[in-house]
């Protein structure tokens, strides 16, 4: 019998991959996916007619509000979708019981770290945006004590905009880039996140707070020149362009970033599965752009 998924945020780069990885598994799912025009997770009864008309077995939370500096001058906006959607969707899922699976993000941490984050660790957001996610996280814990937490970082694919593709735009129109050299984490395929979500799928034990990234660390500089070399080897890149290290202080923005993101995925490899690289990872989604798949 065939699992029922309602899956929120379905245009965005992990729901983009994982309505192709449905299409493409041999199990059958019966996903419906949506997103904001279908259904606004902040309004209450629009959440409470999709899931009396779908039935899902498991509701995946994808959709989010990720504009990191613009949520600092629209705060309202973001805690709707980060932190009332996902009360809402806790609320309905508890009393319906269905498994939920709600994507979160390191920045709920300070960043302040020097060794990975663990689930328990304390957190203290720096930003609107890693509050509003925090809220969020807060609400299903409170609602739904059985849903399952994933928090994630770096997050990039071939589809939407991401930090890959405005790389190779701006490598292909400049002859020099400043990168940020003091910010450290892991950049994370969405891929390879979105096999993660239906692996909880078929897990429902599964509960609580997890991490995943793909594995290794880097600052965003190592991961520009990452893109530079595998990107240029790939002919994806057809321009010399000087990568030059900045620090945080050099480049300002609206919203502070962590400093460090790295966070200890143990408990996600022993219960979901390996990780590669994320070398491995980007050489596979840039592959991917190569043969012509990067304009979805």
């Amino acid at each position: 019998m065939s699992k029922r998924i309602l899956l929120t945020g379905a245009q965005g780069q992990l729901g983009s991959e994982l309505r192709r990885r449905v299409s493409m598994m041999p199990i059958p799912y019966e996903l419906l996916p949506t997103d904001q025009a279908d259904l606004d997770i902040s309004d209450m009864s629009q959440v409470e007619s999709a899931i009396t008309a779908f039935k899902p077995d498991v509701i995946i939370n994808a959709a989010a509000y990720t504009a990191v500096d613009k949520a600092e001058t629209e705060p309202d906006v973001a805690f709707a979708v980060n932190a009332k959607g996902p009360e809402n969707l806790a609320k309905v899922a508890a009393d319906a019981d269905i498994h939920l699976i709600h994507i979160s993000t390191d920045y709920v941490f300070n960043g302040q770290h020097c060794t990975p984050w663990k689930v328990n660790d304390p957190v203290e957001p720096i930003n609107v945006y890693g509050e509003s996610k925090l809220a969020g996280e807060q609400a299903i814990q409170r609602y739904h004590p059985d849903a399952l937490i994933i928090r994630t970082a770096w997050v990039y694919s071939r589809y939407g905009n991401n930090f890959v593709k405005t790389m190779i735009e701006l490598m292909n129109a400049r002859s020099e880039l400043g990168v940020i050299s003091d910010q450290i984490g892991t950049p994370t395929h969405a891929g390879r996140l979105a096999e993660i979500c239906l692996s909880a799928v078929d897990h429902p034990s599964c509960k609580g707070l997890y991490h995943w990234t793909d594995a290794g660390v880097a600052s965003w500089y190592d991961f520009a020149q990452a893109v530079y070399e595998i990107g240029s080897s790939l002919g994806l890149i057809n321009n010399y362009c000087q990568l030059n290290a900045i620090t945080t202080a050099d480049y300002p923005t609206p919203a502070q970033r962590p400093s460090f993101s790295v966070m200890d995925c143990q408990q996600s490899r022993r219960d979901f599965g390996f990780a590669r690289h994320w070398r491995e990872q980007l050489n596979m989604m840039l592959q991917e752009l190569q043969g012509g798949s990067g304009s979805e």
